[in-house]
């Protein structure tokens, strides 16, 4: 069992829903991720997404490609990305950590270091998921099979426009949890609709029986509220960005960390699933 399905599983056992931030890898500084996700922890993240940098991510909106931009000129590749979740490592065994990003770095580090290389590496590195989000399930069954080899699970998206079809695909070969995305468009979009949110789960969770994630437009304790109150997790970016975005080096870790407070404070309140 990976380290996300063990976390998962406790905390539906506490009938608690995962708190999920997302921090894009080298920003806003090069050398403060660890010490970022160290406080995620602190303030009650369950799960962290790792953004890999990425100079094309056609998922994202205006903030999170902008943190990417930034982390490209500071030199932060997918090696980069790796030595970070190491760094993290040496003082948390425990916190599951997910690597988000696209195809083209995963390829080009195999393509540099050889077949599965990648996969090797992030188990080596202390990764626990991958969700890449210009993978199809028609396409990654081989993938999908080395991370289980390897007790990493493969994360995948769904959203509003996703057919019953490609929800039983996915049923079948994502591990870990899935990522709804409640909007259509690209993260940091706004005008989240809760109800829609609500109504949809009921029809993902006829095909999908491992624990849902809700993302895209979740920007405070109200909105993460509302959604947690039909999902066993809430995945949180794009306002993560916007609280590290101009914080001194220093401040950067404490400042998403008393966001991250407020939220977990919110998701506690909510009645067991």
């Amino acid at each position: 069992m990976s380290r996300i399905q063990t976390c998962l599983s406790a905390l539906a056992a506490q009938g608690r829903r995962a708190l999920i931030p997302y921090i894009t890898a080298g920003y806003p500084y090069p050398n403060v991720t660890p010490t970022v996700m160290h406080e995620m922890v602190k303030s009650g993240a369950d799960i962290i997404e790792l953004g890999v940098p990425f100079s094309d991510p056609m998922a994202d909106g205006p903030v999170i490609q902008k943190a990417g931009e930034a982390a490209l000129r500071h030199g932060i590749g997918m090696q980069q990305v790796l030595d970070m979740v190491r760094a993290f490592r040496a003082q948390d065994a425990e916190t599951p950590v997910v690597l988000m990003g696209y195809a083209n770095p995963i390829e080009r580090f195999d393509g540099l270091h050889g077949q599965r290389a990648f996969v090797n590496a992030a188990k080596a590195a202390g990764v626990d998921g991958i969700l890449v989000v210009d993978y199809p399930p028609e396409e990654c069954e081989s993938f999908a099979a080395d991370l289980r080899a390897q007790d990493m699970d493969l994360i995948f998206l769904l959203a509003p426009t996703s057919t019953d079809e490609r929800m039983a695909l996915v049923g079948k070969l994502a591990t870990g949890y899935v990522y709804y995305v409640s909007l259509k468009g690209v993260t940091g979009a706004g005008h989240l609709d809760t109800d829609a949110v609500a109504a949809m789960l009921p029809r993902i969770r006829q095909f999908i029986k491992i624990p849902v994630g809700v993302g895209f437009g979740i920007r405070d304790a109200a909105t993460a509220k509302g959604v947690g109150i039909g999902a066993d997790a809430v995945v949180i970016g794009s306002k993560v960005i916007q609280i590290a975005e101009g914080e001194s080096e220093a401040n950067v870790g404490p400042a998403v960390g008393a966001f991250l407070t407020e939220i977990r404070q919110a998701l506690d309140t909510l009645p067991p699933l």
